[in-house]
């Protein structure tokens, strides 16, 4: 699809936001992500999808770009329904440009004209038969930034909750705490990329500002969601012990008991300088996650090189109690959330 149909067809498929106010002479401010940008009329915000339309706000509604079932580990949840489908959509567009994006396809459409993929018009509860189909019990919202599509998710994880679904997001975490409160009635369970511990560093390779990131966290994790971290490791920019000892120490404080995934990065899109992760750098971040506190951290991306890396330990007798390669569950000895040796409470939803 041209970019300017892809254009023409996001401004048909579109409604009224519920995450925005009028600022008065046609202006509006968005409320979706931690950039609330002020929006003129004809205009758009920084992520290109949400739009002002005679002094309203027009936000994506009425479509998918990408739409399957993944085992919930995929996402990456550890500690949510260990092996159950799960079934993911996404839309177009993100609040970021990241220059080492892995889904640069969908999230930078409208602003790398190398972006963009086909579109699917759908109904919310046409996206809830299809996860009943597939014998999902989450829908999760991911592929693109999430945030700048909260009044489609929303729509969705409303019928599913009707249907016993629950609801998910994989986001970068860049919210307000309004659009978090918009989302906690219908969404349950909520993964954050936290990209490094570098103000000026996430900025220049984001566009967006760490502060709202940490704070998000705090929000999302005083608010009830369950809360899981991502940081992918890519050597050379945020790999130094320094740096995780300092993405760990900040979780340690929220929590010790945030499951924190650092990841692989593999060479992609903008950032084709930087080597591809080594199996020692993630396991040296486990490592340096454990001795600062956190209880349940793991190193994934790069399945069978990272002995037991992947799996859930029990932290009071470190008995090995969810084997995982990759996004399989090869063995799973919880009983009832607990460890069966100890009787440790281990946190999570497990059933």
């Amino acid at each position: 699809m041209a970019a300017e149909t892809l254009a023409t067809a996001l401004r048909r498929l579109s409604r009224e936001s519920e995450l925005y106010d009028k600022q008065g002479d046609g202006l509006v401010r968005c409320h979706a992500c931690g950039h609330e940008c002020l929006i003129a009329e004809g205009k758009t915000g920084i992520c290109r999808v949400r739009f002002n339309r005679g002094g309203r706000l027009m936000v994506p509604f009425g479509y998918v770009s990408g739409l399957r079932v993944d085992p919930i580990e995929k996402k990456p949840f550890f500690h949510v329904l260990p092996g159950e489908p799960t079934l993911s959509f996404g839309m177009l567009g993100c609040n970021f440009s990241c220059k080492f994006c892995q889904n640069w396809l969908s999230s930078q459409a409208l602003r790398d004209p190398q972006a963009g993929s086909d579109i699917w018009e759908c109904t919310p509860q046409s996206i809830v038969d299809r996860a009943r189909e597939g014998r999902c019990r989450v829908i999760v919202s991911t592929y693109n930034e999430p945030l700048i599509t909260s009044e489609w998710a929303a729509a969705i994880f409303r019928i599913g909750r009707e249907a016993g679904l629950r609801g998910a997001y994989v986001s970068n975490g860049h919210a307000t705490r309004q659009v978090l409160e918009y989302l906690r009635p219908v969404t349950d369970f909520y993964k954050v990329d936290l990209k490094c511990f570098d103000h000026s560093k996430y900025r220049e390779i984001t566009g967006g500002a760490m502060r709202h990131v940490l704070r998000s966290i705090e929000d999302i994790k005083s608010l009830g969601f369950w809360l899981e971290v991502v940081t992918l490791v890519i050597p050379g920019w945020n790999d130094s012990d320094w740096e995780l000892r300092s993405i760990a120490r900040f979780l340690a404080g929220i929590s010790p008991d945030i499951p924190w995934h650092a990841t692989a990065y593999h060479q992609d899109y903008r950032m084709p300088e930087s080597r591809d992760t080594p199996a020692e750098t993630l396991l040296r971040a486990v490592e340096i996650g454990r001795a600062e506190g956190l209880r349940f951290v793991y190193a994934g991306n790069l399945p069978g090189r990272l002995p037991g890396g992947e799996d859930t330990l029990c932290p009071s007798c470190a008995k090995r109690l969810i084997e995982r390669r990759g996004f399989t569950v090869q063995a799973n000895r919880l009983r009832d959330g607990k460890c069966p040796d100890c009787s440790t409470e281990i946190p999570g939803i497990w059933k």
